[in-house]
C-alpha cells in the first residue's frame, strides 16, 4: 500500500522525545527516515530499565519504529561527510541540538539552503534560538518554569509534574504540523522553510483555557487537585472502592446524575441550579455526592451513570486503558517483526485514522548503527 507520505526523505538528527516523537509520525505514514546518531547512540538507548524481550529500552522503543539508524562521529572528517551527505538528500531535515551546535559543522539552515533551496529544515529548542538559546530543554524544566506544574496536583500539595513528558509530545505534534504546513507551502510556491518550535511555547500554547483565563484576569490559576475551575461536577469523586472520575458539562446531565443518585432534590436545589452555582459550591456540593457514591463501586456506578449519559468512569492503569480501548475496537496495539524473526517489538498504534492511506509498521526500532553506511537511494 502506497503510505500518504511515501517518497518523502526525512534526515533525522534529532535525540530524546520530541524530535523522534515527530519523526516516527512521518514515518508511519510513509516517509524514510534516517536517524543519524553519535557513536553513542540516542540518549534514550541508555535510560533503562524497563527493556523488552530483546535487551531494547522500552523508552527509545516507544518513539523510533519505521526508521533505519546510521552513526556518525561529526567530529571526524568521514563522519561529517557521511551526515551532510544525508542531509543534502532529504526533503526535511530535523534537530533539537542547542543553537550554534549544527552551524559547526556547516549542518544550518542557512548553510543547506543555500545549497538546497527546497529543503524543509525544523529546529526543536528548549526556549527558542533569542534568549532562552542556552538554556537547556529538559521537560521537567520547563514543566515548572513554564506554568503547568503550578496548576498541577492538590492545593496542599506541592506543584506536581504530569505523569509523562507532555511537553516534548506537544512540540512533536506542533512539529509534524509545522513541517506538513511547510510542505504544502512548498507545493504551492516551490521553496523550502525554517519550521521553528520550542517546548516553552508548546507549552503556553496548550494550557489554552488557564493561559486565557490569566491573561483576561491577571490572576495565576491554583491548583486544584482533580477540580475544574468552570465546570463542577468535573472531578473524582470517592466511592466504596475508588475514585470515580465524573466529568458533568451540562444540568441536563447533572439531572441525570442526581437522579441516578437517588438525590434528585439536589437537581432543583437553588445552591445547584445551574453550572455558576454549582461551581460557588463546589465542596459541599462534592460531599452530597460522595454520600451516595460510597453506597458502590467505582466500576459499578461508572456504568450505571454512563448508560444514563452521565460521563463517568474508574480511574484505570495504563494495563486498564489499554484493555479498555481494546474493548472499543481502537486496536491500540501492534506488534511489529523485524521480518527475519530475530525480535519483535510492541508498540501503541498511530492515533491518526486514515481511510485511504492508514499507518503502516514496517521497521522495528534499529539498533544502534544498524543501517550505517545506508542513504536514501539505497534500500529503505
Amino acid at each position: 500500500m502506497t503510505g500518504a507520505l511515501d517518497g518523502l526523505k526525512v534526515a533525522d538528527f534529532s535525540r530524546v522525545l520530541a524530535g523522534p516523537f515527530a519523526t516516527m509520525m512521518l514515518a508511519d505514514f510513509g516517509a524514510d527516515v534516517i536517524k543519524v546518531e553519535r557513536p553513542s547512540g540516542d540518549d534514550t538507548r541508555s535510560w533503562v530499565p524497563p527493556v523488552d524481550d530483546y535487551g531494547v529500552g522500552t523508552y527509545f522503543s516507544s518513539v523510533n519504529r519505521n526508521k533505519r539508524s546510521i552513526t556518525c562521529d561529526l567530529g571526524t572528517d568521514d563522519g561529517l561527510a557521511e551526515a551532510t551527505a544525508v542531509a543534502m538528500e532529504a526533503d526535511v531535515i530535523i534537530e533539537n541540538f542547542r543553537p550554534g551546535v549544527m552551524e559547526r559543522y556547516g549542518l544550518d539552515y542557512e548553510t543547506l539552503h543555500a545549497k538546497r533551496p527546497e529543503t524543509i529544515y525544523c529546529s526543536i529548542t528548549g526556549f527558542g534560538s533569542t534568549g532562552g538559546a542556552n538554556l537547556p530543554g529538559y521537560d521537567l524544566l520547563v514543566q515548572a518554569v513554564g506554568g503547568l506544574m503550578s496548576v498541577t496536583g492538590s492545593p496542599d500539595s506541592e506543584p506536581s509534574k504530569v505523569g509523562v513528558a507532555l511537553v516534548d509530545v506537544v512540540t512533536g505534534q506542533n512539529a509534524v504540523v509545522g513541517i506538513l504546513t511547510a510542505l504544502r507551502a512548498l507545493d504551492q510556491t516551490g521553496a523550502g522553510q525554517r519550521v521553528e518550535v520550542n517546548l516553552l511555547s508548546s507549552l503556553l500554547s496548550g494550557l489554552v483555557n488557564q493561559a486565557s483565563s490569566t491573561l483576561a484576569t491577571g490572576q495565576a490559576p491554583q491548583r486544584m487537585g482533580n477540580a475544574h475551575p468552570s465546570i463542577a461536577p468535573y472531578e473524582t469523586l470517592q466511592t466504596s472502592d475508588g475514585p470515580l472520575a465524573v466529568a458533568v458539562g451540562t444540568d441536563k446531565q447533572f439531572q441525570a446524575l442526581t437522579r441516578m443518585l437517588s438525590v434528585p432534590e439536589l437537581g432543583t436545589d437553588p445552591r445547584f441550579a445551574d453550572n455558576s452555582c454549582r461551581v460557588a459550591n463546589r465542596d459541599e456540593l462534592k460531599s452530597l455526592l460522595e454520600e451516595q457514591l460510597r453506597n458502590n463501586s467505582a466500576a459499578n456506578w461508572a456504568s450505571v451513570l454512563t448508560d444514563e449519559g452521565v460521563p463517568a468512569g474508574k480511574v484505570n492503569s495504563i494495563v486498564e486503558a489499554l484493555g479498555l480501548a481494546e474493548t472499543l475496537g481502537l486496536a491500540p496495539v501492534v506488534e511489529i517483526d523485524a521480518g527475519d524473526g530475530s525480535r519483535a517489538s510492541q508498540q501503541v498504534a498511530n492515533p491518526i485514522r486514515l481511510s485511504g492511506t492508514p499507518a503502516e509498521y514496517r521497521k522495528v526500532p534499529p539498533l544502534l548503527g544498524e543501517h550505517t553506511g545506508a542513504s536514501f537511494s539505497g534500500p529503505g
